[in-house]
């Protein structure tokens, strides 16, 4: 059962996050299967002055070895 996990900058809509959500889904069941039903999606807002400590560095940096995709921008 499939749980997708977002965090993005606080500040998008409640349709926005639906859309994703919704657009998310979709890609995985034609990448990796399953029935619609199996999936969760939940979106985290993070406030942009705490992206470094709550997303950057405890998600990215410490958790390389899980990254299919790696951003294209340093914090330092």
């Amino acid at each position: 059962m499939p749980h997708i996990i977002v965090k993005l900058w606080k500040g998008k809509s409640e349709t926005q996050k639906k859309k994703l959500a919704e657009a998310l889904t979709n890609a995985a069941i034609s990448v990796i299967g399953y029935d619609e039903s199996s999936f969760s999606v939940a979106i985290e807002d993070v406030e942009p002055n705490d992206w470094k400590e709550k997303v950057y560095q405890s998600d990215i940096i410490e958790q390389k070895n899980k990254l299919y995709k790696s951003p294209g921008y340093k914090m330092e």
